[in-house]
């Protein structure tokens, strides 16, 4: 049963803060305690939400049964993050664009959250991506990708980077740079460079070069047990990785070490729902009319 609700909202637009004003009104209508999350630079903000604040899921007496991200797929990775070691499911409401994480639409608020409330969902696990080594580079939750992790060159020229899975060697990509994914990111920055679509509770890791030079090297699938050392080459003496939304210039001398994470992140999906209706609707497919 949902009694309290932990709601993350980047507040950047009016749209989203009116969507999140309906949202918090329709928890008190219905008997839900909201609390809003709010981050350290926003505590002098007025921002008129009339709901209890909290700056850490660690400080509160009890843990919130489950966590709403308001906004759109970058409200809801930045959520992931906070709440992933905590096992509290997370509901994403969409006030963006294409939302195939955050998949509960606008007007559809208030139906939404009554079949919350009467578990009228299921949950589907997702994994996310650790980035190891070097251990100075992303600490904590922040090493840690529900979409990918990027290796990208930090100038004009293309960068080499050099693969090895468990320790034999797959390949040296010439290109821009490699996405290492996970299924929940096969449709974000993956899909965009050509790479396969995934469920969402698939294991596997995807990696997909950016703009490569050589067209016969395609996108490929491995085992979610794989272990990945990344070296990268080229003319500038550094390159940038990212963790989702994080991003940091890496000296071209230190390897990069990823692995799947033993921790996976709790999403819902509301019944009626799933992810092929998702993929239909959001990619636009069969609307060709000689479908």
């Amino acid at each position: 049963m949902l009694k309290t609700a932990a709601i993350y909202s980047r507040n950047s637009n009016e749209k989203t803060k009116q969507e999140l004003g309906r949202v918090i009104s329709e928890f008190s209508r219905l008997g839900v305690e909201a609390l809003v999350y709010q981050r350290p630079e926003d505590i002098d903000n007025d921002d008129n939400i009339s709901a209890k604040r909290f700056t850490d899921l660690s400080l509160l007496p009890a843990l919130p049964d489950m966590a709403f991200s308001v906004g759109g797929d970058g409200t809801f990775l930045e959520t992931a993050m906070n709440v992933k070691n905590t096992g509290i499911p997370i509901a994403g409401i969409n006030t963006g664009r294409m939302g195939f994480l955050a998949n509960i639409p606008v007007d559809d608020i208030e139906r939404s959250i009554e079949m919350l409330i009467n578990d009228d969902y299921t949950i589907i696990e997702r994994c996310c991506l650790k980035l190891e080594k070097p251990e100075y580079l992303f600490s904590g939750n922040e090493a840690a990708a529900l979409n990918e992790i990027t290796i990208r060159k930090a100038a004009l020229n293309m960068i080499t980077t050099r693969v090895k899975v468990d320790d034999k060697y797959l390949n040296s990509y010439w290109s821009d740079g490699l996405i290492i994914s996970t299924a929940t990111g096969s449709t974000a920055y993956n899909l965009s460079s050509g790479g396969p679509i995934l469920a969402p509770d698939d294991t596997s890791i995807i990696i997909s070069p950016i703009s490569p030079h050589n067209l016969t090297v395609r996108p490929i699938v491995l085992s979610g047990k794989s272990k990945l050392k990344l070296t990268v080459e080229g003319r500038s003496e550094e390159f940038i990785a990212t963790c989702d939304f994080r991003s940091k210039h890496v000296p071209s001398s230190e390897e990069i070490h990823i692995s799947m994470d033993s921790v996976r992140l709790k999403t819902v999906m509301l019944k009626g729902m799933d992810f092929y209706s998702t993929l239909r609707n959001k990619l636009m497919w069969g609307v060709d009319s000689r479908n």
